[in-house]
């Protein structure tokens, strides 16, 4: 057993929080991005029925 095991674990933990908050901010990416997508398709899609009209 390691003598510093309590910063071992402090360590460790910040290496986790940080996976976490890296993964966190690239669903809210995603997120957002697939909201812009689904708006612009949105868009297009409006444009064209008042193009029709």
């Amino acid at each position: 057993m390691s003598r510093n095991t309590d910063s071992n674990r402090k360590a460790h933990k910040k290496k986790i929080d940080q996976k976490k908050r890296k993964a966190q901010e690239a669903e809210e990416k995603r997120k957002l991005r697939l909201k812009e997508i689904r708006q612009s398709f949105n868009d297009k899609l409006n444009q064209q029925e008042d193009d029709k009209e």
